[in-house]
């Protein structure tokens, strides 16, 4: 099942309401016909992949399984894993049998349980009362009468592409965390904590077991997937390392993916990926989604809304205003129901942040990472002080050391990470194209994100310790050129080592301006183009921004992915009309 919807039945004008409105969003997401259970005190709408893909709902009398986005157990998919499930004695779970990113609603025994993937990753919206829940975004901002932007998460969604932590661009919604698993009672909502650890030290092991142990983890999930879907994965490659990583560990597991390149004429990807794919003897298809037409003007209003409804409101960049390019080639990873894989949260073998070897506040994380902003572009609704201490909070949150102002742990710090970046960015990714069809991205499966954490910083500095694991995979396609470079089968470049070295080096308060200072040496601003210029954007929103205007000074935003975002907001509002009061 790839989209859910469940409303406590206690007021039954109320349910009816919501479900019957959750119906229409889903029929405008693109999902066949849903099927209502009731589930206890409650009412649950589900509907399975819009494409295809395993088998996502199991009933046994009154016991059910419903589940939204990919889900494992005992390495198998579809009606296996959900009895598999069905087996367990919640609230309690055995997570080390447990992969995919998802939400699962299990009703066994007479009671009810509804929780995420180990990192929340697969995002379910939730009301303040926990009276529904939702992984559609619009169907949840629909059941509400009133809606009010959250500052704080309309600012991050601008800065830094989403918001970060439970926040939604609403006060009023939520997202379900990882650490809370919820009993849908006859009350009510009720939640249970759950412990998700990761380890918070590095190993000390011969560089050869260490390379043995990571491999014996990645072949484990990507073999279940090849198990089940065998050739039918589509796979991308580019100059980079991650997908080569993802190609090597598919191609050891016995799958010969379709490989796909994205990207224009010449770039490095391109001819990096199909140079790889002739000398290896593969084919290597290549999109270049910027040769798609652009749609008239007057077809535009119409191709924006089919974005919105598709992309559930707010796609990851705020990517409404295209030419419906980016849905084609979603589709096209999915044929019949197809397993679409993805090399998204590599860098877990890497130093993301590219920090210092030393402890550091979640203060610094803060202002290096996310102080993406001009204060140009901003009206007196945003706070600096206010805006970076509510970052360190949630980050705070993740990591559970809630209050902690004090030096992190080196070690600790690498949880940011998955725990943070890749649980709102890569989760809204995954949280759109898991409706589609099955996903697989493994190096967000907890299992490997944990072995990760035990690096020494040393190997993940340039990518050390990927390209060896890369090597020990697939010693051939590791020889192939790459984007840095160098290829992966020997030592990093001096190039590449030393563009890393230069950002470690640079001090948290330069880093903190780094954005405000390249917008201010930015020459030749000519205003927003393509289908974000005037004559396209003026068809489908309000020039003057009156939702966004509060919160940025509109003309002085000289940053096209910016205007995107806020402009995809102001479309937001005006779609959702008077629920919208501020």
């Amino acid at each position: 099942m790839a989209g859910l919807f469940v409303v406590h039945a206690s007021d039954p004008g109320f349910a009816a309401a919501r479900i019957a409105g959750a119906r229409v969003q889903f029929a405008r997401h693109g999902f066949a016909e849903p099927v209502e259970r009731a589930v206890g005190g409650w009412r649950l709408l589900h509907a399975p992949h819009i494409i295809g893909g395993p088998e996502s709902v199991f009933e046994r009398g009154d016991d059910l399984v419903a589940i939204a986005g990919t889900f494992s157990c005992d390495g198998t998919f579809g009606r296996p894993a959900l009895e598999a499930l069905l087996g367990m004695d919640l609230p309690r779970l055995d997570w080390g049998r447990i992969g995919g990113q998802f939400v699962a609603l299990v009703r066994r025994g007479g009671r009810t349980f509804l929780f995420t993937d180990y990192f929340a990753a697969f995002q379910l919206f939730r009301d303040a009362d926990g009276r529904f829940f939702s992984t559609s975004f619009l169907a949840a901002a629909e059941a509400l009468p009133r809606l009010h932007f959250h500052a704080q998460a309309v600012y991050e969604m601008a800065f830094n592409v989403v918001p970060v932590g439970d926040d939604t661009v609403f006060a009023e919604l939520k997202t379900v965390g990882p650490g809370t698993m919820i009993e849908l009672g006859d009350g009510g909502a009720a939640p249970h904590a759950l412990s998700k650890p990761l380890p918070d030290a590095p190993t000390i092991l011969p560089i050869g077991d260490r390379i043995a142990a990571h491999r014996e983890r990645l072949e484990a999930i990507v073999g279940a997937h090849v198990a089940a879907f065998g050739n039918d994965v589509c796979c991308p490659l580019s100059g980079g390392l991650d997908s080569r990583l993802l190609l090597a560990s598919l191609r050891a597991a016995g799958s010969r993916p379709h490989v796909y390149v994205y990207g224009r004429k010449g770039s490095d990807d391109v001819e990096i990926a199909l140079a790889i794919g002739a000398a290896d003897g593969f084919a290597v298809e290549w999109v270049d989604k910027s040769a798609q037409p652009q749609p008239d003007p007057d077809a535009f209003p119409e191709r924006v809304e089919r974005n919105f409804q598709d992309y559930d409101g707010l796609p990851v960049y705020g990517e409404i205003f295209e030419s419906g390019a980016n849905a084609a080639a979603r589709d096209a990873r999915h044929p019949g129901g197809a397993l679409s894989a993805s090399g998204g949260c590599g860098e877990i073998f890497r130093n993301f942040f590219y920090l210092p070897d030393s402890p550091a506040r979640a203060a610094t994380i803060a202002r290096t990472f996310f102080a993406r902003y001009d204060r140009r572009d901003l009206t007196n609704a945003f706070e600096e002080g206010d805006f970076l201490r509510a970052v360190e909070d949630k980050i705070l949150a993740a990591l559970g050391r809630d209050g902690d102002r004090g030096p992190l742990p080196r070690p600790l710090i690498e949880q940011i990470y998955p725990r943070i970046r890749c649980r709102s960015f890569f989760g809204r990714e995954i949280s759109l194209e898991g409706r589609h069809g099955p996903y697989l991205m493994p190096f967000l499966d907890h299992q490997v994100v944990a072995g990760a954490m035990t690096l020494p910083m040393a190997l993940k500095h340039a990518g050390r310790f990927e390209a060896m694991l890369l090597t020990a995979i697939d010693p051939v396609l590791a020889r192939y050129p790459s984007a840095y470079g160098h290829h992966f089968a020997e030592a990093p470049g001096l190039r590449h080592r030393v563009s890393e070295w230069t950002t470690r080096v640079r001090p948290a308060w330069l880093r903190q301006r780094s954005y405000a200072l390249q917008r201010r040496l930015q020459r030749g601003w000519a205003g927003a183009s393509g289908l974000m210029a005037r004559a396209f954007l003026g068809r489908v929103i309000d020039l003057d921004y009156p939702a966004m205007r509060r919160f940025f000074r509109i003309e002085q935003v000289q940053d096209q992915g910016m205007l995107m975002r806020i402009a995809n907001l102001e479309y937001l509002a005006k779609r959702l009309g008077s629920r919208v009061v501020g």
